[in-house]
């Protein structure tokens, strides 16, 4: 199990990951939001313990990032805030758990590895199509057994496509699903992100465009390549 601790207070940080440590949980430390978003970025963690009160973007703006991506990490909301209100708000937000401090190392434990189990009755099933091999819930893809690195938006683009099993997604939807809701109808991103795709899942493509209609994995031979991918097939110019 690997935790994110996300803790302004240093000392308390370190007895934290220390005793999470000597519980074969391995740890790492942001003292600020900043930090704990970049580190999900660039790490894939089972769990997030979040204080609420920490600098630059706050802990529940962690916590609203972390459900907005998708990723079902489990969140364990750790604060001195202890009022009944302060939990509701908290469960809101999409924490899983909330412990309050000051708090035993132990309940922590306890609670960490109830979520763990929890999140595994739970996990995405690993979908397979094409000579692809898609593990939602490791962030994985395979192409004929080789490795291929993803972006997390290249990664969600993918994810919808595979999970409509050969079917035509169109770029509205791609958009709906993989961006939020925030993006910009005439933006160019999709065409751009599958185009990108289509060049990380290498040759013979595995992304056809169906013009004017949208995209889909092509689990024939007969595979569309990059060049063709010229305009948006859900109506957005490039």
């Amino acid at each position: 199990m690997r935790v994110l601790i996300v803790e302004d207070e240093p000392y308390l940080a370190e007895a934290v990951r220390d005793g999470l440590r000597l519980e074969a949980i391995a740890a790492d430390i942001a003292g600020d939001g900043d930090s704990a978003l970049e580190l999900l970025r660039v790490n894939t963690y089972d769990l997030a313990v979040l204080d609420r009160d920490i600098p630059g973007p706050s802990g529940d703006e962690v916590a609203r990032r972390i459900v907005d991506s998708g990723s079902g990490i489990p969140i364990l909301m750790l604060t001195a805030a202890d009022r009944i209100d302060d939990k509701a708000s908290g469960f809101g937000l999409g924490a899983d758990d909330y412990l309050t401090k000051p708090f035993e190392l132990r309940e922590l434990v306890l609670r960490l590895r109830a979520l763990d189990r929890r999140r595994a009755y739970a996990r995405p099933p690993v979908r397979e199509i094409a000579g692809l091999r898609l593990d939602p819930f490791r962030r994985e893809v395979f192409r004929d057994g080789r490795y291929v690195a993803l972006t997390r938006k290249q990664f969600a683009v993918l994810e919808v496509l595979v999970v409509a099993e050969g079917g035509v997604v169109s770029a509205e939807e791609l958009l709906e699903r993989a961006w939020d809701e925030n993006a910009d109808p005439l933006t160019n991103a999709v065409r751009i992100t599958v185009s990108a795709l289509r060049k990380r899942l290498g040759e013979p493509w595995l992304i056809a465009t169906v013009p004017g209609v949208g995209y889909r994995i092509d689990t024939g031979t007969d595979t569309s390549a990059p060049g063709r991918d010229t305009t948006d097939p859900g109506g957005m110019r490039a």
